[in-house]
């Protein structure tokens, strides 16, 4: 593996690329090891700022896009596969001229990060999973996407974002930490209907990634809210089971996004299995 450790073309203002026919915008702060950080459903690359802060020149480069459809970025009307994202990603960092990355996923992002490693594996360092179901969608739960695509296209996001706070963040987080309430509320409804209903369709024909996860050779992070009722703790210790070198971590007190609802200990996390897996690359 060719490891870039260096340079950055881009402090704090955000970048942007164009690849595969559509702009994608992002922010590439800091420099040393570079690390992807893929965002979830329905929110953009500003969920991640607590990690940026957290790495971004501390020796790592944090490299922060906004995916297809959502945030600064080309929204695409129709359906926006996995596989798609994964490719938009690539082709962000063939453009940003890094061979190899830590990628680092949420939720749908978690799930993007997984058709990453399925299809360029030589280009993950090492795998961060965090609220990720690597399993395809239950018939009903196709159902559910393609009538919720219909009706963010219909309606917006503002009816969604806000049944969907307390879910997203526990019910107790959402009262005890108010900026961060905002700030995903604010996101969801900044997110464009186009893009987020695309996503939904492409989400609802998934690929099944539990086979992948047993060919997983990357050292491999599974993250998971003590309280997130849409991938519970369980899920993490099987998937735990399945990837040969992964450790979970459960996060106390979070849901959904432990990353912004328990940003501390989040962080203490991941940069300490950034800096495990930075010692074995360099071992090897």
């Amino acid at each position: 593996m060719t490891h870039q450790t260096t340079n950055t073309a881009n402090s704090d203002g955000p970048g942007l690329a164009s690849v595969r026919g559509i702009s994608v915008s992002y922010t590439d702060r800091g420099a040393g090891c570079p690390v992807l950080f893929i965002h979830g459903h329905p929110f953009d690359r500003s969920m991640w700022e607590p990690q940026v802060r957290a790495l971004a020149g501390r020796g790592y480069r944090a490299i922060v896009p906004d995916l297809r459809g959502y945030g600064r970025s080309t929204v695409v009307p129709g359906v926006t596969s996995m596989d798609t994202l994964a490719r938009d990603l690539a082709a962000l960092l063939d453009h940003l001229e890094l061979d190899v990355v830590n990628v680092v996923g949420l939720s749908m992002g978690g799930q993007v990060a997984l058709e990453m490693y399925r299809l360029f594996p030589d280009r993950v360092d090492s795998l961060t999973l965090a609220a990720t179901n690597p399993m395809p969608e239950t018939d009903q739960g196709r159902l559910s996407r393609k009538r919720m695509a219909a009706r963010l296209r219909e309606e917006g996001m503002r009816g969604y974002a806000d049944e969907m706070l307390v879910g997203m963040m526990t019910a107790e987080n959402v009262r005890d930490l108010p900026a961060v309430a905002d700030h995903v509320r604010a996101m969801m409804y900044a997110a464009p209907p186009e893009g987020a209903a695309a996503a939904q369709l492409g989400r609802a024909e998934r690929p099944d990634h539990t086979p992948l996860l047993k060919r997983i050779s990357a050292p491999t992070l599974l993250l998971v809210g003590q309280h997130d009722g849409f991938t519970p703790p369980g899920g993490a210790e099987l998937m735990h089971v399945q990837v040969p070198d992964s450790v979970v971590e459960i996060i106390e007190g979070a849901g959904h996004l432990p990353n912004l609802e328990r940003p501390d200990r989040f962080n203490e996390v991941l940069r300490r299995f950034l800096e495990q897996a930075r010692t074995r690359s360099r071992a090897l």
